[in-house]
Protein backbone atom coordinates (compact mmCIF):
# COMPACT_ATOMS: atom_id res chain seq x y z
CA UNK A 1 0.00 0.00 0.00
CA UNK A 2 3.08 2.22 0.78
CA UNK A 3 4.63 1.45 -2.37
CA UNK A 4 1.21 2.44 -4.03
CA UNK A 5 0.97 6.00 -2.23
CA UNK A 6 4.35 6.53 -3.59
CA UNK A 7 3.89 5.79 -7.02
CA UNK A 8 0.69 8.33 -6.99
CA UNK A 9 2.17 10.94 -5.15
CA UNK A 10 5.10 10.60 -7.98
CA UNK A 11 2.76 11.01 -10.34
CA UNK A 12 1.31 14.16 -8.90
CA UNK A 13 4.00 15.66 -8.15
CA UNK A 14 5.61 14.65 -12.20
CA UNK A 15 2.10 16.51 -13.43
CA UNK A 16 3.18 19.50 -12.23
CA UNK A 17 0.32 22.75 -12.18
CA UNK A 18 3.27 24.40 -13.83
CA UNK A 19 3.75 26.44 -17.55
CA UNK A 20 5.93 27.43 -19.58
CA UNK A 21 6.71 29.34 -22.95
CA UNK A 22 9.44 30.68 -24.54
CA UNK A 23 9.93 32.17 -27.78
CA UNK A 24 13.28 33.11 -29.80
CA UNK A 25 13.39 36.75 -31.54
CA UNK A 26 16.30 37.54 -33.64
CA UNK A 27 18.82 40.53 -32.66
CA UNK A 28 21.28 40.40 -35.82
CA UNK A 29 22.60 43.86 -36.16
CA UNK A 30 23.22 45.58 -40.07
CA UNK A 31 26.43 44.70 -42.00
CA UNK A 32 29.04 47.94 -40.38
CA UNK A 33 28.38 47.38 -36.73
CA UNK A 34 31.18 47.72 -34.34
CA UNK A 35 31.75 44.21 -33.15
CA UNK A 36 32.93 43.60 -29.32
CA UNK A 37 35.12 41.42 -27.44
CA UNK A 38 38.55 42.83 -27.99
CA UNK A 39 40.61 46.46 -27.27
CA UNK A 40 40.69 47.27 -30.94
CA UNK A 41 37.68 48.00 -33.28
CA UNK A 42 36.12 46.25 -36.35
CA UNK A 43 33.28 46.49 -38.32
CA UNK A 44 30.95 43.81 -39.14
CA UNK A 45 30.95 42.18 -42.69
CA UNK A 46 28.36 39.76 -42.54
CA UNK A 47 26.68 36.80 -40.33
CA UNK A 48 27.30 33.40 -39.53
CA UNK A 49 24.91 32.26 -37.61
CA UNK A 50 22.10 34.71 -36.54
CA UNK A 51 22.03 36.26 -32.59
CA UNK A 52 19.15 35.65 -30.83
CA UNK A 53 17.40 37.03 -27.97
CA UNK A 54 16.05 33.46 -26.50
CA UNK A 55 13.50 33.79 -23.74
CA UNK A 56 11.92 31.63 -21.30
CA UNK A 57 9.01 32.10 -18.88
CA UNK A 58 7.74 29.60 -15.93
CA UNK A 59 4.65 30.25 -14.44
CA UNK A 60 2.84 28.66 -11.05
CA UNK A 61 -0.29 29.94 -10.09
CA UNK A 62 0.10 33.33 -10.89
CA UNK A 63 3.72 33.91 -10.01
CA UNK A 64 5.90 33.75 -13.25
CA UNK A 65 9.44 34.85 -13.81
CA UNK A 66 11.25 35.36 -17.15
CA UNK A 67 14.50 34.70 -17.91
CA UNK A 68 16.35 35.71 -21.07
CA UNK A 69 19.74 35.60 -22.86
CA UNK A 70 20.90 37.30 -25.43
CA UNK A 71 23.86 36.26 -28.39
CA UNK A 72 25.84 39.53 -27.11
CA UNK A 73 29.33 40.34 -25.28
CA UNK A 74 27.44 42.04 -22.40
CA UNK A 75 24.49 43.57 -21.22
CA UNK A 76 24.66 46.98 -20.12
CA UNK A 77 22.58 48.12 -17.40
CA UNK A 78 20.90 51.00 -19.23
CA UNK A 79 19.34 48.47 -21.69
CA UNK A 80 18.36 45.78 -19.72
CA UNK A 81 16.86 48.34 -16.90
CA UNK A 82 14.89 49.99 -20.12
CA UNK A 83 13.85 46.01 -21.15
CA UNK A 84 12.54 45.14 -17.33
CA UNK A 85 10.75 48.10 -17.34
CA UNK A 86 8.86 47.06 -20.76
CA UNK A 87 8.03 43.58 -19.48
CA UNK A 88 6.74 45.00 -16.37
CA UNK A 89 3.97 46.78 -18.13
CA UNK A 90 3.37 44.33 -21.08
CA UNK A 91 2.99 41.24 -20.36
CA UNK A 92 2.89 42.03 -16.18
CA UNK A 93 6.16 40.44 -14.73
CA UNK A 94 8.09 42.85 -12.41
CA UNK A 95 11.74 43.48 -13.30
CA UNK A 96 12.59 41.51 -9.86
CA UNK A 97 11.03 38.22 -11.65
CA UNK A 98 13.11 39.00 -14.65
CA UNK A 99 16.79 37.97 -15.49
CA UNK A 100 18.21 39.73 -18.46
CA UNK A 101 21.87 38.09 -19.26
CA UNK A 102 24.17 38.28 -22.07
CA UNK A 103 26.04 35.00 -23.66
CA UNK A 104 29.30 36.42 -24.07
CA UNK A 105 29.85 36.08 -27.61
CA UNK A 106 32.74 37.66 -29.13
CA UNK A 107 31.40 37.54 -32.28
CA UNK A 108 28.48 40.31 -31.51
CA UNK A 109 28.27 44.04 -31.24
CA UNK A 110 29.68 46.60 -28.92
CA UNK A 111 26.62 48.30 -27.91
CA UNK A 112 27.10 51.88 -27.36
CA UNK A 113 25.05 52.44 -23.84
CA UNK A 114 26.69 53.37 -20.69
CA UNK A 115 30.21 53.45 -20.34
CA UNK A 116 32.20 52.17 -23.24
CA UNK A 117 35.57 51.79 -24.06
CA UNK A 118 35.43 51.85 -27.91
CA UNK A 119 36.33 55.13 -29.39
CA UNK A 120 33.87 54.46 -32.36
CA UNK A 121 33.61 57.17 -34.85
CA UNK A 122 31.63 57.61 -38.58
CA UNK A 123 29.16 54.53 -39.92
CA UNK A 124 30.81 52.61 -36.93
CA UNK A 125 29.02 54.71 -34.05
CA UNK A 126 26.23 55.92 -35.76
CA UNK A 127 24.87 52.35 -36.47
CA UNK A 128 26.09 50.58 -32.89
CA UNK A 129 24.08 53.80 -31.27
CA UNK A 130 20.96 52.93 -33.36
CA UNK A 131 21.12 48.99 -32.88
CA UNK A 132 21.77 49.99 -29.04
CA UNK A 133 18.74 52.30 -28.94
CA UNK A 134 16.29 49.66 -30.49
CA UNK A 135 17.70 46.51 -28.25
CA UNK A 136 15.19 46.81 -25.48
CA UNK A 137 12.26 46.25 -27.42
CA UNK A 138 13.65 43.48 -29.35
CA UNK A 139 14.25 41.43 -25.72
CA UNK A 140 10.85 43.08 -24.48
CA UNK A 141 9.36 41.17 -27.97
CA UNK A 142 11.27 37.73 -26.45
CA UNK A 143 9.89 38.03 -23.18
CA UNK A 144 6.53 38.88 -24.54
CA UNK A 145 6.15 36.27 -26.90
CA UNK A 146 6.86 33.51 -24.33
CA UNK A 147 4.71 34.78 -21.60
CA UNK A 148 2.06 34.10 -24.53
CA UNK A 149 2.84 30.80 -25.65
CA UNK A 150 2.44 29.75 -22.22
CA UNK A 151 0.91 26.52 -21.69
CA UNK A 152 0.94 23.54 -19.22
CA UNK A 153 3.91 21.57 -18.58
CA UNK A 154 6.31 18.95 -16.92
CA UNK A 155 9.55 20.37 -15.50
CA UNK A 156 12.74 17.96 -15.13
CA UNK A 157 16.09 18.75 -13.76
CA UNK A 158 19.11 16.76 -14.85
CA UNK A 159 22.75 17.54 -14.09
CA UNK A 160 25.42 16.52 -16.53
CA UNK A 161 29.22 17.34 -16.34
CA UNK A 162 32.04 17.90 -19.46
CA UNK A 163 35.21 18.82 -17.89
CA UNK A 164 37.31 18.15 -21.22
CA UNK A 165 36.55 21.72 -23.51
CA UNK A 166 36.98 23.97 -20.36
CA UNK A 167 40.13 25.14 -18.82
CA UNK A 168 41.60 28.06 -16.71
CA UNK A 169 43.40 30.60 -18.55
CA UNK A 170 45.88 31.66 -15.58
CA UNK A 171 48.86 29.56 -14.97
CA UNK A 172 51.74 29.93 -12.43
CA UNK A 173 55.25 30.61 -14.31
CA UNK A 174 58.87 29.86 -13.67
CA UNK A 175 59.17 33.30 -12.40
CA UNK A 176 56.65 33.21 -9.95
CA UNK A 177 54.21 35.28 -10.95
CA UNK A 178 50.87 34.49 -12.40
CA UNK A 179 50.38 34.55 -16.37
CA UNK A 180 47.11 35.27 -18.44
CA UNK A 181 46.89 33.24 -21.53
CA UNK A 182 50.51 32.48 -22.22
CA UNK A 183 50.43 30.17 -25.19
CA UNK A 184 50.22 26.98 -26.24
CA UNK A 185 52.86 24.29 -25.16
CA UNK A 186 54.91 27.20 -23.26
CA UNK A 187 58.00 26.09 -21.47
CA UNK A 188 57.40 28.37 -18.11
CA UNK A 189 54.05 27.36 -17.21
CA UNK A 190 54.51 25.26 -14.31
CA UNK A 191 50.90 24.56 -13.48
CA UNK A 192 46.75 26.06 -13.18
CA UNK A 193 46.42 28.34 -11.31
CA UNK A 194 42.88 27.67 -10.25
CA UNK A 195 39.78 25.02 -10.74
CA UNK A 196 37.28 24.74 -14.16
CA UNK A 197 33.99 24.05 -13.18
CA UNK A 198 32.54 21.05 -15.63
CA UNK A 199 29.25 21.11 -14.12
CA UNK A 200 26.24 21.41 -16.70
CA UNK A 201 22.48 22.02 -15.21
CA UNK A 202 20.05 21.26 -17.19
CA UNK A 203 15.96 22.45 -16.60
CA UNK A 204 13.84 20.42 -19.43
CA UNK A 205 10.14 21.45 -20.23
CA UNK A 206 7.68 19.53 -21.99
CA UNK A 207 4.21 19.33 -22.56
CA UNK A 208 2.09 16.84 -20.20
CA UNK A 209 1.63 14.75 -23.62
CA UNK A 210 5.57 14.52 -23.95
CA UNK A 211 6.22 17.03 -26.70
CA UNK A 212 9.41 19.56 -26.22
CA UNK A 213 8.95 22.72 -25.01
CA UNK A 214 12.42 24.55 -24.30
CA UNK A 215 15.66 23.46 -22.75
CA UNK A 216 17.80 25.92 -20.20
CA UNK A 217 21.58 24.56 -20.27
CA UNK A 218 24.20 26.82 -17.84
CA UNK A 219 28.19 26.14 -18.80
CA UNK A 220 30.98 28.10 -17.60
CA UNK A 221 33.65 28.72 -20.62
CA UNK A 222 34.33 32.10 -22.24
CA UNK A 223 32.62 32.63 -25.66
CA UNK A 224 35.54 33.43 -27.29
CA UNK A 225 36.24 30.77 -29.91
CA UNK A 226 35.61 32.07 -33.33
CA UNK A 227 36.96 35.51 -33.91
CA UNK A 228 36.79 37.18 -36.99
CA UNK A 229 34.38 39.92 -38.77
CA UNK A 230 31.37 37.63 -39.24
CA UNK A 231 28.44 37.98 -36.39
CA UNK A 232 28.12 34.31 -34.56
CA UNK A 233 26.37 33.12 -31.92
CA UNK A 234 29.86 30.84 -31.00
CA UNK A 235 29.54 27.40 -29.53
CA UNK A 236 25.71 27.50 -28.27
CA UNK A 237 24.53 27.26 -32.29
CA UNK A 238 25.92 24.37 -32.61
CA UNK A 239 24.50 22.99 -29.31
CA UNK A 240 21.14 24.49 -29.84
CA UNK A 241 20.86 22.68 -33.28
CA UNK A 242 21.65 19.19 -32.01
CA UNK A 243 19.28 19.47 -29.31
CA UNK A 244 16.61 20.50 -31.25
CA UNK A 245 17.86 17.04 -34.04
CA UNK A 246 17.73 14.89 -31.25
CA UNK A 247 14.72 15.72 -29.36
CA UNK A 248 12.59 17.22 -31.80
CA UNK A 249 11.94 20.17 -33.81
CA UNK A 250 10.58 23.07 -32.39
CA UNK A 251 12.89 22.71 -29.02
CA UNK A 252 13.94 25.98 -28.00
CA UNK A 253 17.53 26.25 -25.91
CA UNK A 254 18.00 28.67 -23.57
CA UNK A 255 22.12 29.08 -22.87
CA UNK A 256 23.23 31.01 -20.48
CA UNK A 257 26.84 31.45 -19.41
CA UNK A 258 28.67 29.96 -15.50
CA UNK A 259 31.18 31.84 -14.04
CA UNK A 260 33.86 31.90 -16.78
CA UNK A 261 35.37 34.79 -15.99
CA UNK A 262 39.04 33.11 -15.59
CA UNK A 263 38.11 30.43 -18.24
CA UNK A 264 38.76 29.71 -21.66
CA UNK A 265 38.51 26.70 -24.55
CA UNK A 266 42.44 26.89 -25.13
CA UNK A 267 44.54 23.71 -24.27
CA UNK A 268 47.83 25.03 -23.58
CA UNK A 269 49.38 21.38 -23.64
CA UNK A 270 48.40 21.18 -26.97
CA UNK A 271 49.65 22.15 -30.29
CA UNK A 272 46.51 21.74 -32.19
CA UNK A 273 44.89 25.04 -33.77
CA UNK A 274 41.43 25.97 -32.07
CA UNK A 275 39.99 28.87 -33.19
CA UNK A 276 37.03 29.22 -35.95
CA UNK A 277 33.72 28.02 -36.59
CA UNK A 278 34.73 24.27 -36.68
CA UNK A 279 36.18 24.57 -32.88
CA UNK A 280 32.75 26.28 -32.00
CA UNK A 281 30.84 23.77 -33.79
CA UNK A 282 32.86 21.14 -32.00
CA UNK A 283 32.79 22.65 -29.02
CA UNK A 284 28.78 22.64 -29.21
CA UNK A 285 29.15 19.27 -30.22
CA UNK A 286 30.59 17.53 -27.38
CA UNK A 287 28.59 19.98 -25.02
CA UNK A 288 25.16 18.52 -26.83
CA UNK A 289 26.37 15.11 -26.46
CA UNK A 290 26.41 15.37 -22.87
CA UNK A 291 23.36 17.44 -22.42
CA UNK A 292 21.88 14.72 -24.15
CA UNK A 293 23.07 11.92 -21.77
CA UNK A 294 22.05 14.07 -18.44
CA UNK A 295 18.54 14.34 -20.48
CA UNK A 296 18.30 10.01 -20.06
CA UNK A 297 18.11 10.54 -16.14
CA UNK A 298 15.42 13.75 -15.95
CA UNK A 299 13.77 14.40 -12.32
CA UNK A 300 10.92 15.94 -12.27
CA UNK A 301 10.50 19.13 -10.55
CA UNK A 302 8.05 19.05 -7.63
CA UNK A 303 4.70 21.59 -7.49
CA UNK A 304 5.82 23.73 -5.10
CA UNK A 305 6.11 27.67 -4.82
CA UNK A 306 8.05 29.79 -7.03
CA UNK A 307 9.99 32.52 -5.14
CA UNK A 308 11.61 35.42 -6.41
CA UNK A 309 14.02 37.46 -4.51
CA UNK A 310 16.73 40.75 -5.15
CA UNK A 311 18.94 42.73 -3.78
CA UNK A 312 21.47 45.24 -4.15
CA UNK A 313 25.16 45.00 -3.06
CA UNK A 314 26.91 48.16 -3.23
CA UNK A 315 30.90 46.96 -4.54
CA UNK A 316 33.80 49.39 -3.58
CA UNK A 317 35.45 50.80 -6.48
CA UNK A 318 39.01 49.44 -7.42
CA UNK A 319 41.68 51.76 -5.94
CA UNK A 320 43.69 54.35 -8.30
CA UNK A 321 46.42 56.79 -7.81
CA UNK A 322 45.09 60.33 -8.77
CA UNK A 323 48.23 61.51 -10.16
CA UNK A 324 48.02 58.85 -12.51
CA UNK A 325 44.91 60.08 -14.25
CA UNK A 326 46.18 62.68 -16.94
CA UNK A 327 48.43 59.88 -18.33
CA UNK A 328 45.39 56.94 -18.39
CA UNK A 329 43.49 59.41 -20.05
CA UNK A 330 45.83 59.95 -22.47
CA UNK A 331 46.66 56.08 -23.04
CA UNK A 332 43.15 55.21 -23.09
CA UNK A 333 42.58 57.78 -25.96
CA UNK A 334 44.67 55.33 -28.30
CA UNK A 335 42.15 52.22 -28.24
CA UNK A 336 41.02 52.23 -31.53
CA UNK A 337 43.80 54.16 -33.47
CA UNK A 338 46.24 52.71 -35.55
CA UNK A 339 49.25 53.09 -32.95
CA UNK A 340 47.36 51.82 -29.50
CA UNK A 341 49.06 51.42 -26.66
CA UNK A 342 50.69 48.39 -25.43
CA UNK A 343 47.75 45.75 -24.13
CA UNK A 344 47.84 46.09 -20.31
CA UNK A 345 48.74 49.54 -20.53
CA UNK A 346 45.65 50.22 -22.57
CA UNK A 347 43.69 47.69 -19.98
CA UNK A 348 44.72 49.27 -16.86
CA UNK A 349 44.30 52.59 -17.79
CA UNK A 350 40.63 52.32 -19.59
CA UNK A 351 40.40 50.55 -16.25
CA UNK A 352 41.15 54.15 -14.17
CA UNK A 353 39.63 56.00 -16.70
CA UNK A 354 36.01 54.07 -15.93
CA UNK A 355 36.37 54.22 -12.05
CA UNK A 356 37.37 57.54 -11.95
CA UNK A 357 33.95 58.72 -14.07
CA UNK A 358 32.40 57.32 -11.29
CA UNK A 359 33.22 59.97 -8.93
CA UNK A 360 33.38 57.34 -5.46
CA UNK A 361 29.85 56.20 -6.18
CA UNK A 362 30.33 52.47 -5.81
CA UNK A 363 29.05 49.78 -8.72
CA UNK A 364 25.20 48.85 -7.46
CA UNK A 365 25.26 45.16 -8.13
CA UNK A 366 22.43 43.70 -8.14
CA UNK A 367 21.76 39.58 -7.09
CA UNK A 368 18.61 37.85 -7.48
CA UNK A 369 17.42 34.15 -6.77
CA UNK A 370 14.85 32.56 -8.47
CA UNK A 371 13.64 29.28 -7.16
CA UNK A 372 11.00 26.15 -7.37
CA UNK A 373 10.59 24.50 -4.33
CA UNK A 374 13.55 23.06 -2.55
CA UNK A 375 14.11 21.54 -6.16
CA UNK A 376 15.52 24.61 -8.45
CA UNK A 377 17.33 27.64 -7.72
CA UNK A 378 19.17 30.17 -10.72
CA UNK A 379 21.21 32.59 -9.23
CA UNK A 380 22.02 35.73 -11.79
CA UNK A 381 25.14 38.19 -11.15
CA UNK A 382 26.22 41.04 -12.81
CA UNK A 383 29.62 40.55 -14.59
CA UNK A 384 32.45 38.24 -15.78
CA UNK A 385 32.72 35.99 -12.68
CA UNK A 386 35.80 33.79 -11.62
CA UNK A 387 34.72 30.40 -11.56
CA UNK A 388 36.14 29.95 -7.92
CA UNK A 389 32.79 32.51 -6.67
CA UNK A 390 30.28 30.32 -8.64
CA UNK A 391 31.56 27.08 -6.84
CA UNK A 392 31.63 28.88 -3.57
CA UNK A 393 27.48 29.74 -4.53
CA UNK A 394 27.02 25.94 -5.54
CA UNK A 395 28.58 24.84 -2.70
CA UNK A 396 26.74 26.36 -0.18
CA UNK A 397 23.43 26.29 -1.76
CA UNK A 398 20.54 23.90 -0.19
CA UNK A 399 19.19 23.42 -2.88
CA UNK A 400 19.00 20.20 -5.09
CA UNK A 401 20.10 21.91 -8.12
CA UNK A 402 21.64 25.38 -8.86
CA UNK A 403 22.55 27.44 -11.42
CA UNK A 404 24.75 30.18 -11.87
CA UNK A 405 23.93 33.05 -14.22
CA UNK A 406 26.60 35.37 -14.95
CA UNK A 407 26.54 38.88 -16.90
CA UNK A 408 23.07 39.64 -16.06
CA UNK A 409 21.65 42.92 -15.37
CA UNK A 410 24.32 45.01 -15.45
CA UNK A 411 28.15 44.55 -16.98
CA UNK A 412 30.54 46.16 -14.34
CA UNK A 413 33.28 43.69 -16.06
CA UNK A 414 35.46 41.05 -14.26
CA UNK A 415 34.89 40.29 -10.82
CA UNK A 416 37.73 38.05 -9.68
CA UNK A 417 37.92 36.15 -5.88
CA UNK A 418 40.46 37.37 -3.71
CA UNK A 419 43.19 35.26 -4.20
CA UNK A 420 42.80 36.27 -8.01
CA UNK A 421 43.13 39.99 -7.29
CA UNK A 422 46.88 39.01 -4.62
CA UNK A 423 48.02 37.17 -8.27
CA UNK A 424 46.88 40.44 -10.92
CA UNK A 425 47.15 39.47 -14.79
CA UNK A 426 44.48 41.04 -17.02
CA UNK A 427 41.32 40.06 -14.99
CA UNK A 428 42.10 41.83 -11.99
CA UNK A 429 44.15 44.69 -13.78
CA UNK A 430 41.11 45.30 -16.04
CA UNK A 431 38.27 45.25 -12.87
CA UNK A 432 36.33 48.24 -11.84
CA UNK A 433 35.99 47.03 -8.43
CA UNK A 434 37.81 46.59 -5.39
CA UNK A 435 39.16 43.12 -4.01
CA UNK A 436 36.51 40.91 -1.82
CA UNK A 437 33.67 42.34 -4.09
CA UNK A 438 33.71 38.48 -5.75
CA UNK A 439 32.79 37.10 -1.57
CA UNK A 440 30.29 40.04 -1.29
CA UNK A 441 28.42 38.30 -3.80
CA UNK A 442 28.22 35.09 -2.84
CA UNK A 443 27.53 36.18 0.80
CA UNK A 444 24.31 37.64 -0.44
CA UNK A 445 23.56 34.91 -3.27
CA UNK A 446 24.14 32.42 -0.38
CA UNK A 447 21.63 34.11 2.55
CA UNK A 448 19.45 34.57 0.03
CA UNK A 449 19.13 30.45 -1.22
CA UNK A 450 19.07 30.00 2.22
CA UNK A 451 16.20 32.48 2.96
CA UNK A 452 14.37 30.68 0.06
CA UNK A 453 14.66 27.24 1.34
CA UNK A 454 13.20 28.50 4.98
CA UNK A 455 10.18 29.61 4.01
CA UNK A 456 8.96 26.74 1.82
CA UNK A 457 6.43 24.19 3.35
CA UNK A 458 6.75 21.30 5.13
CA UNK A 459 9.71 19.18 3.16
CA UNK A 460 8.43 16.33 0.80
CA UNK A 461 11.73 15.05 0.14
CA UNK A 462 10.81 11.49 1.15
CA UNK A 463 8.47 11.42 -2.00
CA UNK A 464 11.13 13.44 -4.57
CA UNK A 465 13.57 10.73 -3.56
CA UNK A 466 11.45 8.44 -4.62
CA UNK A 467 10.39 10.16 -8.18
CA UNK A 468 12.04 9.47 -11.36
CA UNK A 469 11.29 9.49 -15.15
Amino acid sequence: MRVLVLILLCALMAAAEFRVGVARVDITPPKGAPMAGYYYNRAAEGAHDPLLATAMVIEREGVRFAIVTCDLLSMPAEIAREARERIARDPGIPATHVVVSATHTHTGPALVAGQIRYNLTGDMLRIGKEYSAGLAARIHEAVAAAAAALQPANLYTARGREDSVTFNRRFWMKDGTVGWNPGKRNPNIVRSAGPVDGDLPVLYAETPDGKPIGVFVNYALHLDTVGGTRYSRDYPYTLARALEAARGEGLVTLFTLGCAGNLNHIDVSSARQQRGNGEAARIGSVLAAAVLKALGELRPVADMPIRVSSREVALPLAPFDPAELAAARAVAATFGTEKPAPFLELVKATRMVSVAERKGEPIRAEVQVLSIGRDVAFVALPGEIFTELGLAIKLASPFAWTSVISLANDSPGYIADRKGYAQGAYEPVSSRVASGSGEMLVEAATLALIEHVRGLPADPEPVAAAAGR
